[in-house]
């Protein structure tokens, strides 16, 4: 899970595993699996940082 901030400043959190794509455009759109579309405050560069530490979270934990 990662912590998302809306346009409107409220701050929810995302299961980063119904990531599909992030665009810039240029506010900044997540697109999930289900093809929702959540438009945020969060940059590209930010949220990509956000899934990376996730799944490091994740994958050390399995071991």
């Amino acid at each position: 899970m990662i912590e998302l901030t809306r346009m409107n400043g409220k701050m929810f959190v995302l299961n980063a595993e119904l990531i599909e794509t992030v665009e810039s455009t240029p506010d900044t759109v997540v697109t999930l699996t289900t093809n929702r579309k959540l438009v945020v405050l969060d940059t590209k560069e930010e949220i990509i940082n956000k899934v990376i530490q996730y799944k490091k979270r994740v994958f050390l934990n399995k071991n």
